[in-house]
């Protein structure tokens, strides 16, 4: 079968990749053509964006880059109707991906969602939309499924979430090896995941960065996104206590001791690594103003809200400071402290239903074209 796939981000691309391989390996005649990155291209399959291209952030800086999206959705619709495919599977990237479903539910392509739109937090009213163009839903927060089935009446399958395999099927990090290979030494790690847009990693960076001096007995690490080249990380490398590496994020939270991060995955992934964090987010001032004025959410961290209690830490926008930074790190690496999180960690796993996400997402996404649905 032919299958589209689109997705627009990093983490997107991670998720994509190993949904690609399960549907090459149940249906061997696969032939996928996507939109996403390197892990997807190094899945198999054709590449026709990288989400490089497509990453822009907050609401001025999607209005500042409106021309070249509208362009992007032409396009992509164009190369939909080249390919003529079995079916379209949409990962997250809701302003672009339900554009592109309305547009293909009308002419009567398949539309699976893999990854739903997080329209709990914001946009709920995006419900009308996905409940006229999508097909099939498959969630991976347990909480999505109460949020759609008895709050908006529409049937979804909950799969469990993707980064359970992704984290378990790796293959382990020898830590020796890996220092060595990175000129670190034997002081214990604090990752820095500052995210994967300029925009965000010039904001959060600065912030993260100004406690190292009151830490000497540890060694800070900034995890490089792929899609920035280090020498945008330059201006941050002053410090003879700050290392950076790029492009292995999850080697770097297979040794890490705690973690300054960003929200967003990020939050969740080094949650599974078992690492003690302190989630930091800081926005431009205008995108800032208008998201609290519509996202009603207790918590902005997929670890409290999968939880829905405070588990780690948020210090979000003004309270994203030196001084709060450096209390709730202190916090955290204390012994008394990271027990009760790690045992919350556990929890934290348990709720979000075990290994298997990518290979029953693609089970039911050919079930479902198999039964002509």
């Amino acid at each position: 079968m032919k299958y589209y796939i689109i997705a627009g981000e990093a983490s997107g691309d991670l998720h994509g990749s190993n949904l690609m391989k399960e549907l090459h390996k149940q249906d061997p005649e696969a032939n996928i053509r996507f939109w996403g990155g390197d892990l997807m291209q190094q899945a198999g399959g054709t590449l026709v964006k990288h989400y490089r291209e497509l990453a822009f952030m907050g609401f001025a800086e999607v209005v500042a880059n409106l021309r070249t999206i509208l362009g992007n959705i032409k396009f992509c619709k164009e190369d939909i109707l080249g390919f003529q495919p079995d079916v379209i599977i949409f990962i997250d990237y809701p302003g672009f991906n339900m554009r592109i479903a309305k547009w293909a539910k009308e002419l009567g392509i398949k539309t699976h969602y893999y990854i739903s739109p997080q329209i709990w937090a914001w946009k709920e009213n995006r419900i009308k939309a996905i409940k006229r163009d999508v097909d099939h839903m498959y969630i991976i927060l347990p909480f999505e499924k109460d949020f759609y089935e008895n709050k908006h009446q529409f049937a979804v399958e909950f799969v469990g979430h993707p980064l359970i395999d992704a984290i378990h099927n790796r293959k382990p990090t020898d830590a020796e090896s890996f220092k060595k290979e990175h000129n670190l030494d034997d002081k214990p790690v604090i990752a820095l995941l500052p995210g994967s847009r300029k925009q965000e990693i010039s904001k959060l960076l600065s912030e993260m960065l100004s406690v190292v001096k009151y830490f000497p007995d540890y060694q800070f690490v900034i995890a490089g996104a792929p899609s920035q080249d280090y020498e945008f990380y330059q201006q941050f490398l002053k410090n003879s206590n700050v290392h950076f590496i790029s492009n292995k994020t999850y080697d770097l939270l297979s040794i890490a001791h705690a973690a300054l991060v960003t929200s967003g995955t990020a939050t969740l992934e080094t949650a599974l690594f078992k690492v003690p964090e302190v989630v930091c987010y800081k926005g431009s001032w205008i995108s800032y103003q208008i998201a609290k004025r519509i996202i009603t959410l207790k918590f902005i961290s997929l670890v409290n809200l999968i939880m829905d209690r405070e588990v780690v830490k948020e210090l979000i926008q003004g309270e994203c400071n030196r001084k709060n930074i450096k209390k709730e790190l202190q916090k955290i690496l204390d012994p008394k402290h990271r027990k009760k999180v790690l045992a919350d960690y556990d929890l934290l796993e348990q709720k979000l239903g075990g290994e298997g996400a990518s290979q029953k997402t693609a089970q039911r996404i050919i079930k479902h074209l198999n039964e002509g649905k």
